[in-house]
């Protein structure tokens, strides 16, 4: 059964993600042709501010997650009334903190957004972010035990249905009124629909969640989630000071209107970096499972496939996202909206080391590590702040996100290893380095020999340019992969996967 829910998830997850990306890449082309520059900046500006309120969350759900496997596993429902009530009342608590903290960065916003030309008020479209970002909180809780329970492609669908939904709507009242105010209020009222339709779901699912008497959580039960809690908030902290602070740095040193621009590079990478996610957070569940199991061979063997599985697609979509970026923003905004040449490929680099961190955070989270190495994201936080704030005076938008790379090696080079690696594996930190080096060799190669072939092939028409960089992509780095993996044990395990052999077996003993 884990494999069958696995694989569901991770179709569900690659489905939502070209739903997302298609929908995405549509609705903020039409957004900046109709309300421009600045306003595009704004709203990846403010995304990022509420990203920062997200921190009051405190990593509550994962705590509740893991806490949630043994007694999905176990069929105690009582424990699980227990978790679920305890998580809804958490969850209102955080709805009350996030919507006064954000009413604290109120007074600040004129000198956040800087010097601007838009005529709407900012407070207006601030208040709609706020909004939006305490609605999420509302009746989300229920997720959790869809996802402890290897369900999460339920919720994919369903979230499917929303993306596609808003994102129709929002381009129709675009078109129609060319109002922002009326974009953001669709985003609010879809968010809140979309965790009623959930909230359904689960009721209908484990009925027995509804029941009023709920016994009190288990005293020790609380203890463990406050101390994972309490490591959580250091990893949420730094987590929004290394993902959130370049907008922010780059809004300030370098203005809006470079928010700007960056954000149509970023709205692509994070398109990728969410199918990433998904994958990942579908495959968490099975990976606590195994790990209840307590055999560090067995979870390594399965850790080694998915390292391989997470380089392959890292890989190939660096190398096609350096290559095909510049003729494809180039065909939907113009010139005006390119970066330099350097600062995508300090870009792609980053998307590299970002997303090569997915599997391992998936086994770490799994295993429940949030107390041991909570200090490690504020370390890297500091880290990234300190060099890129240095860094954009000398080299610009480019030092902004060489600063984030920097900052990635204080979780690679030392918390990883030390924390996750060791623990888990029992593998020494010599194994660690190797894999590392050997992996991102590998992508530094493919990415070469693939853009000395693509780079003087130059045509004068887009569209067929775009396609001609996408057709040597989809072959030259694949291709490169598949020769040195080859006689991999990891890749023969996909090769069989593929076609369908171990595949069906799995379906038919599960």
């Amino acid at each position: 059964m884990r494999s069958t829910n696995s694989m569901k998830n991770t179709i569900a997850a690659v489905i939502l993600n070209i739903v997302n990306v298609l929908m995405s890449l549509i609705t903020q082309v039409i957004f900046t042709r109709i309300l421009g520059k600045e306003l595009l900046g704004i709203n990846g500006l403010f995304t990022n501010i509420i990203s920062m309120l997200a921190i009051a969350e405190l990593g509550i759900g994962s705590a509740i997650i893991y806490h949630l496997y043994k007694p999905i596993a176990d069929k105690d429902n009582e424990k699980i009334k227990s978790l679920m009530e305890f998580y809804k009342k958490s969850y209102r608590i955080i709805a009350v903190i996030v919507t006064v903290l954000g009413i604290c960065v109120i007074p600040f916003l004129k000198s956040i957004v800087g010097p601007t030309s838009v005529q709407i008020s900012l407070y207006i479209i601030y208040a709609l972010f706020l909004t939006d970002a305490v609605a999420s909180y509302l009746l989300s809780y229920k997720r959790s035990i869809l996802y402890a329970n290897e369900k999460t492609y339920v919720v994919n669908i369903i979230h499917i249905a929303y993306i596609v939904i808003m994102n129709i709507l929002q381009i129709i009242f675009l078109f129609a009124t060319k109002n922002y105010i009326i974009y953001l209020i669709i985003r609010v009222i879809l968010r809140l629909a979309e965790n009623i339709v959930i909230s359904i779901v689960v009721d209908r699912r484990y009925p027995f969640i509804k029941d009023k008497n709920v016994k009190k959580l288990d005293n020790k039960i609380v203890a463990d989630i406050i101390k994972k809690i309490k490591g959580l908030v250091f990893h949420k902290v730094g987590s929004f000071a290394v993902t959130g602070s370049d907008s922010i740095i780059l809004s300030t040193f370098c203005g809006v209107s470079a928010v700007g621009i960056y954000s149509n590079y970023n709205m692509v990478l994070l398109a990728i970096e969410a199918f990433f996610t998904q994958i990942f957070s579908a495959l968490t569940a099975s990976i606590g499972n195994l790990l209840i199991e307590k055999n560090k061979e067995k979870t390594y063997e399965t850790y080694k496939k998915l390292q391989l599985f997470n380089f392959w697609i890292t890989g190939f979509c660096a190398v096609s996202f350096y290559n095909i970026i510049t003729p494809f923003i180039k065909l939907l905004y113009g010139d005006t909206y390119l970066l330099p040449e350097i600062v995508t490929i300090v870009i792609t680099i980053k998307f590299y080391a970002q997303n090569m961190k997915k599997c391992i955070i998936s086994f770490k989270e799994a295993a429940g590590i949030f107390h041991v190495d909570r200090f490690m994201p504020v370390l890297e936080a500091i880290v990234n702040i300190i060099v890129s704030v240095i860094l954009v005076q000398f080299f610009g938008i480019a030092g902004v996100f060489v600063g984030t790379i920097i900052s990635s090696l204080v979780l690679y080079c030392y918390a990883f290893p030390k924390y996750t690696y060791k623990p888990l594996f029992g593998k020494s930190y010599k194994v660690y380095a190797k894999e590392k080096v050997y992996y991102f060799s590998i992508f530094i190669l493919s990415l070469i020999i693939t853009s000395i072939i693509v780079k003087p092939i130059i045509v004068e028409n887009l569209i067929l340019q775009i396609i001609i960089n996408g057709v040597l992509c989809l072959i030259i780095p694949n291709i490169i992969y598949i020769l040195i993996f080859r006689k991999k044990e990891e890749y023969l395990y996909f090769k069989d996967m593929l076609l369908g052999f171990k595949f069906i077996k799995q379906l038919k003993n599960s």
